[in-house]
């Protein structure tokens, strides 16, 4: 997903659709309140769920220049509240799957926990 929102940025696309899901969406409502993306309709039903993605551009540059996954399926990687870092010095985002929810990188450290780092995106 997130390399589809990168690539559709690369291109200069108003948007892109992508099959739904439960973390999908919530990482797409993440990104929104984190202004990387500017909205998001839901379309379809059952199986055949689709959402597509409004990408942010600033300055006719997109907002999502580069991602990176860090936790994959092989290798999961785990920050407690304290290893929690800033990500480009403040410019970047870094996603955490905590028990309170997917929370970035600031949230986690204001809500004081810690999790799964899912990725991180400039």
């Amino acid at each position: 997903m997130i390399i589809a929102l990168k690539n559709a940025g690369m291109v200069n696309k108003p948007s892109t659709t992508l099959p739904s899901s439960k973390l999908r969406l919530a990482i797409a409502e993440l990104l929104v309140r984190q202004g990387y993306l500017d909205g998001i309709t839901k379309k379809g039903k059952g199986v055949k769920r689709f959402m597509e993605l409004s990408l942010a551009y600033k300055n006719g540059k997109p907002r999502i220049v580069d991602v990176r996954r860090v936790s994959k399926p092989s290798r999961r990687i785990y920050k407690g509240v304290r290893d929690i870092l800033s990500i480009r010095q403040g410019h970047g985002l870094a996603v955490y799957s905590t028990p309170a929810g997917l929370l970035t990188g600031s949230e986690a450290r204001k809500a004081n926990v810690g999790g799964e780092l899912l990725f991180t995106l400039w």
